[in-house]
């Protein structure tokens, strides 16, 4: 399988170089980038041709009391179309709850360990692994009423925030959900795309594109119409055009 392509944000050089050292033993991961700060992390996530799958984050970046800037840059991540994997990686254990909400995909403790980040190296390979032949299909479990409904996910359209609360809109009707936009971001990965902040919407059912009073509308199935923000309009357009041909396309 192909190794993962990493981030690590850490504004201590002796952690970083060797999570970086860590993850070059482990074998499960390729290429590396290692940065001290959130603008310059930003600046490598902007550069697709490097493939960031996962981003290592510290939760303190800045030398302060109370600094918690790690969590904040992860919770921005979820504004990006494809935004990596997320681990923290950090020496207090007090952040997981939060970290987990935010819909990380594992939770380090420095002083790391070869072991511990085989471990990792796992949990995020199984993510990125399509399903086995025969294998049982994981399936969305959703709320109506005081049921729980089991939903196939070919048939997911798309996943709305109201008011704090989750609807998925299926196939089979419109249900709620008990996780954040985030969390289910990060547990479908390419089967969905961020395109607003209270929108997710999978690309399989992606129908068409228009415009409506200067906004673009994203159509999903026969009739849901979802609105793009305007800062992600162009990276969605991107990311729908992909492998298809009809239309020019800018180069």
């Amino acid at each position: 399988m192909k190794p993962l392509s990493a981030l690590i944000i850490d504004d201590e050089w002796p952690a970083r170089n060797f999570l970086v050292e860590l993850l070059r033993d482990s074998g499960s991961f390729g290429d590396i980038a290692a940065v001290t700060s959130v603008e310059d992390a930003r600046e490598v996530l902007e550069r697709p041709e490097l493939g960031i799958e996962v981003a290592f984050v510290d939760v303190r970046l800045v030398d302060r009391p109370g600094d918690r800037s790690g969590l904040d840059f992860a919770r921005s991540l979820a504004g990006l179309a494809s935004p990596p994997a997320v681990v923290l990686a950090t020496a207090s254990a007090q952040y997981a709850l939060e970290g987990f909400e935010l819909g990380v995909v594992d939770y380090l403790l420095k002083p790391f360990t070869l072991d511990r980040i085989h471990t990792c190296a796992a949990r995020l390979l199984e993510r990125r692994r399509p399903p086995a032949h025969g294998a049982a299909r994981r399936r969305l479990v959703a709320r109506k009423g005081s049921s729980l409904v089991f939903l196939d996910l070919d048939g997911m359209l798309a996943f709305q925030t109201v008011d704090r609360l989750t609807y998925v809109h299926h196939v089979e009707g419109v249900f709620s959900m008990d996780l954040s936009l985030n969390a289910l971001g990060a547990a479908l990965g390419s089967r969905v795309l961020r395109v607003h902040r209270n929108w997710l919407v999978a690309p399989a059912h992606a129908q068409g594109l228009s415009r409506l009073a200067g906004e673009l509308i994203i159509e999903v199935g026969p009739t849901l119409r979802v609105p793009v923000s305007r800062d992600r309009a162009r990276e969605v357009r991107q990311q729908l055009l992909e492998n298809t041909v009809g239309i020019r396309q800018p180069g």
